[in-house]
């Protein structure tokens, strides 16, 4: 399916590495915010949650961390990895992006949303529960991935992003033309015109 994703106020995306979201859905988020707000994409808010590189497990804590977030910021929208293994391109089932995926998974259905999961978030913090209405996941096995949006308009964007991870990319002497050839694969899977680009999503609604 080929639509233009329907304007949100909030959205919350959860990653296991800072340049992640770039990598895999940066063109769609800088199309999901106005022009003018501040940063490369127009993110708003960032926080670290200081879990170790390569140690991440999706744990009860992580789950909570993941939950103070989204009734934090309550968004209609969470951006997460998918927690399944992508076996034809395994690079993007990192075990770290795995498991913040399940935790992300476990955060939007059913902790964020049930007022008895991590009762301190309330008690503590003062932070009623909130339910999410969307869960998109990248990464996602390609039978699952089938919500395709057409980045071809932010894909400078895309790129200029993916340029400021200098200890991730800077050695890439062709970073555009991967990326480029990464995201015309993806929009020729899904018969978008020759020359455009896209990034693919699984999209999930929260009933």
């Amino acid at each position: 399916m080929t639509e233009a994703a329907p304007p949100i106020e909030r959205a919350l995306v959860v990653v296991a590495h800072p340049d992640d979201v770039d990598f895999g859905a940066s063109g769609t988020i800088a199309g999901w915010v106005a022009e003018e707000r501040e940063a490369e994409l127009g993110v708003q808010d960032l926080t670290f949650l200081g879990y170790p590189d390569g140690r991440v497990t999706p744990s009860i804590e992580l789950r909570r961390d993941i939950s103070r977030e989204i009734r934090r910021v309550r968004p209609q929208r969470v951006l997460a990895p998918s927690p399944e293994i992508y076996w034809d391109r395994l690079g993007v089932s990192h075990p770290d992006h795995r498991a913040v995926g399940e935790a992300a998974l476990a955060a939007v259905y059913p902790d964020a949303r049930n007022p008895f999961a991590h009762p301190e978030l309330l008690a503590d913090e003062g932070l009623d529960a909130w339910t999410v209405a969307e869960l998109w996941l990248m990464g996602a096995p390609p039978e699952r991935a089938q919500h395709v949006v057409d980045i071809t308009a932010t894909f400078d964007r895309k790129v200029a992003a993916l340029r400021a991870h200098v200890s991730q990319t800077g050695r890439w002497t062709e970073l555009e033309q991967r990326i480029r050839g990464f995201g015309a694969a993806t929009a020729a899977r899904f018969r978008l015109p020759e020359g455009h680009i896209a990034e693919v999503f699984q999209v999930v609604t929260i009933g």
